[in-house]
């Protein structure tokens, strides 16, 4: 049995090991395949394992060995899962391995914003303090989390992790989920204009759909307080990228926290690299070696229980 992985360098740069995908056939590892050497790379293999690089009906077409595709993610939009099923390709995912890690990194997100403690560090470096006449200063305005309103939009595992870590630092969690209705008792579910219009964090942790894409537009911005963030951790075109550049400048809202884009990487005309009071992270919410360490692991398992018959996490069945 032949396996490709097209694309594992962000996966695994090298602090982890492929011994145990190996042990399961003839492994050819790649760490970035660009489109153009897809068919290339793939066209006698069995077993195809992506992160990111897209597998198109048109390629798949080209594929006449392929039994079973293993997404190194959680969202499936990579696949077309349609023509998988069409062909009788089984697609699998990677659900909740990094749930805790990108909960941990959307709170870094919000706290940069309210406590800017890495660029208090720099100015510190750069020797505001040192020449400074008081013995201690701020150059952003500090906001306290307790007895604020955190809006949670998507009630999925990472959702409700977050839910769950704004509790403990004494805010109040208001949520809007297309699937969950319910919660722990201490958050409360509402439509989503009134979590624009109330919360004071608006935290993003919804799949990309065609409902949700550009679910954060300038009529919700203009919705948000003054005061109020933005955070995504989730995927970026469920921002509109350009209203939320105007809002920033125009100080309409606070600020906002990004670990996604909605191209990635981006190009460097995107108007959020140079918005105000706008942080932005490379997509590494997932990346803690915890949770990279789980997700080969379960694409391993997810590979290993197809090939016994007894297949699991597959988006597109039968």
């Amino acid at each position: 049995m032949k396996i490709v992985v097209l694309d594992g360098f962000t996966l695994n740069p090298g602090d982890l090991s492929w011994d145990e995908l190996k042990a399961l056939g003839d492994c050819e590892i790649f760490d970035r395949t660009p489109p153009e050497l897809v068919l290339a790379r793939c066209r006698d293999v069995e077993i195809i394992l992506t992160n990111k690089t897209v597998l198109t009906r048109e390629q798949l077409a080209q594929l006449p060995r392929l039994k079973y595709i293993g997404v190194l993610a959680t969202g499936t939009n990579v696949v077309d899962l349609a023509a998988a099923h069409e062909r009788g390709i089984a697609v699998t995912n990677v659900p909740a391995y990094g749930t805790r890690s990108v909960a941990q990194a959307t709170f870094a997100l919000l706290l940069e914003l309210t406590n800017r403690a890495g660029a208090h560090s720099q100015s510190v470096r750069d020797g505001h303090w040192s020449r400074g006449p008081d013995w201690c200063y701020w150059e952003f305005p500090l906001v306290e989390l307790d007895g604020l309103t955190m809006g949670v939009i998507g009630f999925g595992r990472i959702g409700r992790a977050v839910a769950e870590i704004a509790h403990a630092f004494g805010m109040q969690v208001i949520a809007h989920s297309a699937s969950a209705k319910t919660g722990p008792a201490f958050v409360r579910f509402v439509e989503l204009e009134t979590l624009f219009k109330t919360c004071d964090v608006v935290s993003l942790h919804c799949p990309l759909t065609p409902q949700t894409k550009q679910i954060v537009n300038a009529d919700r911005l203009r919705q948000m307080k003054p005061s109020a963030f933005l955070i995504n951790t989730s995927r970026g075109p469920l921002v509109d990228e350009s209203a939320l550049a105007d809002a920033l400048n125009a100080g309409q809202i606070a600020g906002a926290g990004l670990d996604v884009l909605s191209a990635e990487p981006p190009p460097a005309e995107n108007l959020l690299l140079s918005a105000k009071n706008c942080i932005i992270t490379p997509h590494n919410a997932w990346g803690t070696r915890a949770a990279r360490f789980r997700l080969l692991h379960m694409a391993v398992e997810n590979l290993k229980v197809f090939i016994s018959g007894r297949p699991q996490n597959v988006v597109n069945p039968a």
